[in-house]
């Protein structure tokens, strides 16, 4: 038997904040594009195996010429979230299946971005607000792209703030917690030639305030009077985290096959100990005057953080549970968590994608990738990790 001491998992609960492709779009830096009035709706689904998790999103784009140098963009996101995710508990028998909590939730996001082209700096000023059940996040951006030698090199300088809340009243805490988030990106984009441009970017970033999940949950006997009991009290992440991420990118025109190869590295760390390596590769291929096929693969790979034990009994860990504070983590040491997105991982992502050009306004497209993922710890349970399908349809008008 065991005893909780931290609060369980509500059957509610968002266990998981997984990125979206609307979500990937949003917070993606800003790349030299000739501005248009457009309208984008996308439906995409992900289904993992199993019925573990299935988030759902609507995402609409719309952008909008306010005269020869001002742009406004406007987006909206729906997901709605349901399914079973791993608690961090460990299995009840060895080699058995990871104790999962049901969760359900609807996130509402939307963005506006505003930039003004001054000669030959473009400068964008953006405003998000994200908000589920017991999550409120918003977010201000600053970002300058400034044109040399001919417009052949671009200089990029950006500023990001985030602000979240994790919300009492869903939790039956008996106060809200808070955490901030502040970026720092400087990057350069090069056009080698007619057919090749490479890019670059280092960003920095600090968030400080609750780190831990809400959600997530340890096992431990060290506290039990009773060896045939053990206690589950909430994971305990520190209260600060820096982060540091490079990124290298190649895009290629191949004008006798008529195709293009879009190619990039990302190297991540921060201070929790978690390393990672990301390899995306993707090739356009046109088909005619009206379809664009669109092949990818990604890489993906991380190192445990410093603080992921699957059973503290064996790490010989002592959790810091204070009862009169056992609604969640101290932030104080010590660290632990169970949490598998904190493991030694690899993850590989492939897919499809198709695009129909119906009209010179209009435009349709397709895409089905696959996600897999796995342990490398040998310690992890195999059932810990998720495998998905993911469809997306969408559209394009333009004018």
């Amino acid at each position: 038997m065991h005893t909780t001491l931290g609060k369980k998992p509500s059957p509610t609960a968002v266990l998981i904040r997984r990125g979206s492709l609307a979500a990937a779009l949003w917070v993606s830096s800003p790349r030299a594009a000739r501005a248009e009035d457009s309208l984008t709706y996308k439906f995409q689904s992900w289904q993992e195996d199993s019925s573990r998790v299935r988030v759902d999103s609507h995402y609409a784009l719309a952008e909008k010429d306010l005269g020869p140098d001002m742009h406004f963009k406007l987006m909206g996101l729906i997901d709605s979230i349901a399914g079973a995710t791993p608690t961090g508990e460990v299995a009840q028998t060895p080699g058995g299946m990871v104790p999962m909590a049901h969760m359900e939730d609807l996130r509402h996001a939307w963005s506006a971005d505003l930039s003004r082209q001054f000669h030959r700096v473009s400068v964008s000023a953006g405003y998000a607000v994200s908000r589920e059940s017991d999550y409120v996040s918003k977010g201000w951006s600053l970002n300058t792209v400034t044109d040399f030698n001919q417009k052949n090199t671009n200089l990029l300088l950006g500023y990001g703030r985030t602000d979240d809340t994790i919300m009492e009243r869903k939790l039956g805490w008996t106060v809200d917690r808070y955490k901030t988030g502040n970026d720092f990106l400087v990057g350069l984009n090069q056009l080698l030639d007619a057919n090749t441009s490479v890019s670059a970017n280092v960003s920095y970033g600090k968030s400080h305030g609750f780190m831990s999940d809400p959600y997530k949950i340890v096992s431990t006997h060290l506290l039990a009077l009773d060896p045939g009991t053990y206690y589950t009290p909430p994971e305990n992440r520190p209260r600060e985290k820096n982060k540091t991420t490079l990124f290298l990118g190649l895009n290629r025109n191949f004008e006798r096959v008529n195709g293009a190869l879009d190619l990039s590295y990302r190297y991540y760390r921060d201070t929790f100990g978690i390393a990672s390596h990301t390899v995306d590769a993707r090739w356009l291929q046109s088909l005619g005057e009206h379809f664009i096929l669109e092949p990818s693969v990604r890489f993906y790979r991380q190192g445990a953080a410093d603080f992921y034990y699957y059973d503290l009994d064996r790490a010989g860990i002592v959790t810091a549970y204070e009862p009169v504070l056992g609604e969640t983590g101290t932030g104080r040491a010590p660290f632990y968590s169970s949490d598998y997105r904190l493991s030694k991982m690899a993850t590989i992502d492939w897919g499809l994608k198709v695009t129909w050009k119906v009209r010179s306004w209009l435009s349709v497209d397709a895409a089905y990738d696959r996600y897999i993922s796995r342990g490398l710890d040998r310690i992890t349970p195999a059932a810990a990790y998720g495998k998905a399908h993911v469809f997306t349809l969408g559209f394009k008008l333009t004018r």
